[in-house]
């Protein structure tokens, strides 16, 4: 299985980026995978509603870039499909035994997705109805498909 995080902006943050390694090295015994980040667009305080659906059009075009044809492409969105651990695990095998070798999950940038986007993907994904910052976004889901990884093996994993 090949997974793919495409995502908007880089990691600032020390602990992130340590935490995102981790899981990273951690998931190398499940699946290949690959961090494709795109670059962000700067969004002035008090930007309009036009320029902020002009930034995420803008960084739309850009995480399209990265997306295989061939992929199945998950977007992470607030109003997409909110599953527990086990869910996510048994979704994620489920695809492979259907034959789909290559997972895109895409977190879009702080103004979120673009429409292009979401309609690009084969499935939405919410976490939550809270807002959490992209970039931690990033770590949580890591987590979530090394959990996945760990509940389809039947391995001990803290709850």
């Amino acid at each position: 299985m090949k997974i793919t995080i495409a995502c908007v902006g880089k990691i600032k943050e020390k602990y992130l980026t340590a935490g995102i390694a981790e899981y990273a090295k951690r998931l190398g015994r499940y699946c290949t995978l690959k961090i494709a980040e795109v670059a962000d667009e700067k969004t002035p305080d008090g930007a309009s509603e036009a320029l902020e659906k002009a930034i995420k059009v803008k960084e739309g075009e850009r995480l399209l870039k990265v997306i295989p044809d061939n992929a199945y492409v998950v977007a992470l969105a607030i109003d997409g499909d909110m599953l527990d651990s086990v869910q996510l695990s048994e979704k994620i095998a489920d695809l492979t035994v259907c034959g789909v070798s290559h997972i895109v999950f895409v977190i879009g940038g702080s103004l979120g997705l673009a429409d292009e986007v979401l309609s690009r993907a084969d499935a939405k994904l919410s976490f939550s109805k809270m807002t959490f910052p992209h970039q931690l976004m990033r770590m949580i889901l890591l987590e979530q498909i090394y959990r996945s990884f760990r509940i389809q093996n039947h391995e001990p994993y803290h709850k």
